[in-house]
């Protein structure tokens, strides 16, 4: 079986002893015996502080809820909010009572999915304050070759999207906080727990492993594998399947035709999937308890699979079929529309769109941060 970092913890037991320290974790940090790394730190060093990204370190808090700062009921160690209302960053106060902050979250490989800049924010912050930084490293479920999409631009950084990665980044988690720490000269005290037994051409099926769900919204690995293309619809108005048992493999609304739209994409002859015609009421979200009719996404090869340009033709074949479809107008005054921080640039929104030429476009950028990425390969 592949091993992720904290299944290599053994190694690095001098890394750790000694230290006062502070872990950042969801329900995913979990070793291939299911023990949680929150009891495997608490019960070998000196664990004094949980950091709470979104969904809470127990994974019992909804997307995008604010997370106050409480007490774990299961160690008794004291929980801090790293998605507060007012910030998202590691405090001063916060800093004090720890000399090293370990990480350990399973990412999903896509540039829109919050927990990684979780990391590089923390990151930035132990940079500043002279703190040790640890990556518990995990495996990019989607592989650690593809890379797909555009590069965000300067001017659009949000917390779906504050580095220049590309939308598929075909990186591990200690990888991108090594490019990142390099790139951005903050010159943190990093150190990374290295997986073991992971080929970069792996997608998670290979490894042998569980899935866990990294959060609510991403039940399944093929979930995961379409969320590069299909998470664009969440700056529509169109449903991407939240309210179902298949996020983001179901798109639809209630003036779509199924059928239709199903013929039409099969006509494209995508590789790797084949989209079924679907009807079905969210129970949450988008047209809550409203019929909406659409299209399932079924993967039949995982290896030949394009989810970016799935998504994307998918969006403009729904915009220029559908009068009703429209881009979600800003969440706040003064800020973007969600689709363009989603795209790292105002590319979706312009007036005329090529898709073809739009994707071109994205395939030269995705070429050109492959090539960047290469010296930080770990694997």
């Amino acid at each position: 079986m592949i091993r992720n970092g904290i299944d290599c913890i053994g190694d690095y037991v001098h890394l750790l002893r000694g230290k006062r320290l502070g872990l950042i974790t969801t329900p995913t940090g979990l070793n291939s015996e299911f023990k949680s790394t929150i009891q495997i730190l608490h019960e070998q060093f000196n664990l004094v502080a949980l950091f709470s990204p979104e969904h809470g370190v127990r994974g019992d808090q909804p997307a995008g809820a604010q997370v106050d700062t409480y007490t774990d009921p299961m160690t008794g160690i004291p929980v801090y909010s790293l998605y507060r209302k007012d910030s998202k960053r590691l405090s001063r106060e916060m800093l004090d009572d720890v000399d090293m902050v370990v990480y350990d979250i399973q990412d999903v490989g896509v540039r829109y999915y919050t927990f990684i800049y979780t990391m590089l924010y923390a990151l930035e912050d132990c940079a500043a304050a002279g703190k040790e930084f640890v990556v518990l490293d995990r495996i990019n479920p989607l592989d650690g070759v593809t890379v797909e999409g555009n590069i965000l631009k300067q001017g659009y950084q949000s917390f779906v999207g504050n580095y220049p990665l590309c939308v598929r980044y075909g990186l591990t988690p200690g990888e991108i906080a090594t490019m990142v720490n390099d790139q951005m000269k903050w010159h943190a005290p990093l150190h990374v727990v290295r997986c073991d037994g992971w080929a970069r051409g792996m997608q998670f099926p290979d490894t042998g492993r569980s899935w866990v769900m990294p959060s609510l919204g991403i039940p399944r690995f093929d979930t995961a594998l379409l969320y590069p293309g299909t998470c664009l619809f969440e700056g529509t108005n169109i449903s991407e399947g939240r309210g179902t048992t298949a996020p983001f493999e179901i798109i639809g609304a209630p003036f779509i035709q199924a059928e239709e739209l199903a013929n039409e994409m099969n006509s494209k002859k995508f590789p790797g999937v084949i989209f079924r015609p679907v009807y079905y009421q969210p129970t949450c979200s988008k047209f809550q308890g409203e019929l909406c009719s659409g299209v399932q996404i079924h993967i039949i090869d995982r290896h030949t699979v394009q989810p970016l340009a799935i998504g994307v033709t998918l969006m403009y074949t729904i915009q220029k079929n559908y009068e009703a479809f429209s881009f979600l107008p800003p969440i706040q005054e003064g800020s973007r529309p969600f689709i363009d921080l989603l795209g790292g640039d105002n590319v979706y929104r312009e007036a005329s769109v090529d898709v073809p030429r739009l994707l071109e476009q994205f395939r030269t950028e995705s070429e050109a941060f492959a090539q960047m990425k290469q010296p930080y390969h770990l694997y």
